[in-house]
């Protein structure tokens, strides 16, 4: 028996455990493969609430989530001994189109293509302007996953790995247990943090995204800004690794690269860095982001008064890690709602 079980051991379910645990509760996650190794092992670890172009409530949503990563990264960092390649470089956004550079002429972070070489050499003839967006980084998110296993293993928190979910077993009104190749799991109250893959266990509106990705390496490391370009991003690590993304395919879960997919990312992302075609290719993977409605991601309580969502994060679950770990242990330990993504 433990106090919460969260089903799901991405950064979501991770984040969410560690939050619970240091408020005193005694956790146990449940993971079908190995903690980290779903779509926060895929995702290119950006914090861009501003690139991403979020709006209204979502992007104060991403903003304030955004502002608690120093803080967050040196909790985890403490807990763990881990690095996690926490890094606030700055992104310019391009500007590919004359009909598009005069639209955002105006905007208080619109920038040259002059200041734009200023920020960052080595950009494409494609490129007509920028915006810059200095507050928006990235971190490396597979050494994150790393230092979210750590930490929560430091707080002996109960990880059971390799261990299905076959049902959410409920009443009218309450979960009564889990079903799980590990046998009949029990606890008073469950998080549900399982991404793409919800609607195997409960229907709701969330579907699997699925989007290839490639890295390249740059042995001269000029490049030291995220590009996010309309048609890909380009995500530079410290260690030389130049991540490369993202194709956007409704194609459920349907395993595995194409030479399609790793194409059409490789035309866009030397559109706008040249240098990237004399690169050697690293690594090419795929990942499948939880789309939610509106791309709002699902929050809060659910039909089962002891059955709380922390799923739908699609595009921003990196990026929306802490804010959601914040909410979801404050509503279950201290009862408190704060946020109006909270059901």
């Amino acid at each position: 028996m433990t106090d919460v079980l969260v089903i799901g051991g991405g950064v979501i379910g991770l984040a969410t455990a560690i939050a619970l645990s240091q408020k005193g509760a005694n956790v146990t996650i449940v993971e079908r493969e190995l903690c980290g190794r779903g779509a926060t092992w895929a995702a290119a670890g950006m914090l861009a609430p501003e690139a991403e172009k979020l709006e209204g409530d979502l992007l104060s949503f991403g903003i304030r989530s955004r502002d608690m990563y120093p803080q967050w990264i040196a909790n985890l960092m403490r807990l763990s001994g881990q690095d996690c390649g926490y890094w606030c470089c700055g992104m310019l956004a391009p500007v590919l189109s004359e009909s598009d550079r005069q639209a955002i002429t105006k905007h208080p972070q619109y920038i040259s293509l002059e200041e734009s070489r200023q920020r960052q050499s080595g950009l494409g003839e494609s490129i007509l302007g920028a915006l810059w967006l200095p507050e928006d980084g990235q971190v490396n998110n597979r050494k994150l996953a790393k230092a979210l296993l750590g930490a929560a293993r430091s707080l002996s928190i109960k990880i059971l790995e390799g261990t299905t979910v076959y049902q959410i077993v409920r009443d009218s009104h309450r979960v009564t247990h889990l079903d799980t190749s590990a046998g009949k799991l029990h606890s008073d109250r469950y998080v549900l943090a399982t991404g793409a893959w919800t609607r195997s266990l409960l229907p709701l509106p969330i579907k699997p995204i699925k989007g290839q990705m490639l890295s390249v390496f740059d042995s001269d490391r000029k490049l030291q800004r995220v590009i996010y370009a309309p048609n890909c991003y380009i995500v530079p690590r410290q260690d030389g690794t130049i991540v490369i993304g993202a194709t956007v395919e409704d194609v459920g879960f349907d395993q595995g690269n194409n030479a399609a997919g790793i194409a059409q990312l490789l035309n866009r992302a030397i559109a706008v860095y040249p240098a990237i075609s004399n690169m050697p290719i690293t690594e090419t993977w795929w990942g499948f982001r939880p789309h939610a409605p509106h791309e709002i991601p699902i929050l809060g309580s659910s039909d089962y008064e002891n059955l709380i969502l922390a799923t739908g994060h699609y595009r921003n679950g990196i990026l929306f890690a802490p804010i959601t770990a914040k909410l979801i242990a404050e509503l279950i330990v201290d009862g408190i709602t704060d946020s109006i993504y909270l059901q």
